[in-house]
């Protein structure tokens, strides 16, 4: 179902609701392909929203931590906000303190981007598409960037990636949903209860630069092999910890990159609700929240607060174009970038 939303300077901007046939419900908008709401069942069958965000457009238009969106033409950060291609440097805005951010000042998180319902059995879906030009934030090469969003009978939200290139350009696309389990952030996420698929994952420095080590969680507060709380250790005086002000680092996932495995798992003890997220990209990042500081008011006038929400985003590693030991996120003329990202819910 299609409504209007809202205006910008670019364009209406439409609000698509997708249903289920268990009455899971997605709320998404082409400005910034934004998921505005999820509604989930806990363990009673209650419907609740799980992810944070705004009521209304004008929030999104504001100043906010990516709620929702997706993030590109490179999600994370690249140092110094430049990378060299094909003997060539090219600058990016620095609005990370010296690093670049998810794209830069105007990512894809705040286009307006081109949607088109699509019906399949089993399934509702929304395609959004946006065609980013040539030098857009600095970036080499004209792309063209369809996502597709699919809300399906097994109480899945999946999320497919396809892009194409002009010339030789660097893409690493994700999805930065919040999510609080609980209570959609109106409380704090430490006592949900993660696992991660990964033996490693990326230190980094004092500006979250990847140091370019992968190493192992073993004997760490990184160590999410076995389901631990949020809150157990994330206090600790872990360098890595301090680094970050809680966990903001990307987890090497196990198995071969470009198939479907389950990454991660999320349980929420007081509404039963689990989450597993499954992807094809070779990095998770786990983000729990830490910049939020109370200054936004969000859905429903709940105020986030530091650790409010959780974000799990499937991606290439940070910094790749400046690493070249990482898996490479260069894209040429002719080949096709694709990746897909599943949020699967159930109840325990």
């Amino acid at each position: 179902m299609k409504q209007t939303y809202g205006t910008t300077p670019d364009g209406a901007v439409d609000l698509y609701t997708l249903t289920n046939a268990t009455g899971m419900r997605a709320q998404l908008t082409n400005y910034g392909a934004i998921v505005t709401s999820l509604l989930v069942p806990d363990r009673e069958g209650r419907l609740g929203d799980v992810v944070l965000g705004f009521d209304r457009l004008d929030g999104y238009l504001g100043k906010h931590p990516y709620f929702g969106a997706i993030c590109g033409r490179y999600v994370n950060r690249i140092a110094r906000g430049r990378f060299a291609l094909n003997g060539v440097e090219y600058s990016l805005a620095r609005n990370d303190g010296d690093n670049h951010l998810h794209g830069g000042i105007r990512g894809f998180d705040k286009r307006v981007w081109k949607a088109t319902e699509v019906a399949k059995p089993g399934q509702q879906a929304v395609r959004l598409a946006y065609s980013s030009a040539a030098a857009e934030e600095g970036y080499p090469g004209a792309l063209e960037v369809i996502v597709t969003y699919a809300l399906t009978d097994r109480n899945e939200l999946s999320i497919d990636y396809v892009a194409t290139t002009e010339a030789d350009t660097v893409l690493n696309l994700s999805h930065h949903g919040y999510f609080n389990l609980a209570d959609g952030g109106a409380g704090d996420i430490l006592k949900h209860e993660v696992m991660i698929e990964a033996a490693r994952f990326l230190p980094v420095q004092a500006d979250l630069i990847p140091t370019g080590e992968l190493r192992s969680v073993q004997g760490t507060p990184m160590d999410f092999t076995r389901p631990a709380a949020i809150g157990a250790r994330i206090d600790s005086d872990d360098r890595q910890l301090v680094c970050g002000t809680g966990y903001d680092h990307t987890f090497v996932l196990n198995g071969r990159s470009g198939q479907l495995r389950l990454g991660a798992r999320v349980y929420e003890p007081s509404s039963g609700r689990v989450m597993e997220v499954l992807t094809t990209e070779p990095g998770l990042q786990f983000y729990t929240g830490n910049f939020l500081d109370g200054t936004i008011t969000g859905k429903r006038g709940a105020v986030y607060r530091q650790r409010h929400g959780l974000c799990l985003e499937c991606q290439h590693f940070p910094d790749s174009p400046n690493q070249p030991q990482f898996p490479t996120t260069l894209l040429k003329p002719g080949q096709t970038y694709a990746q897909t990202t599943v949020y699967r819910f159930s109840v325990a």
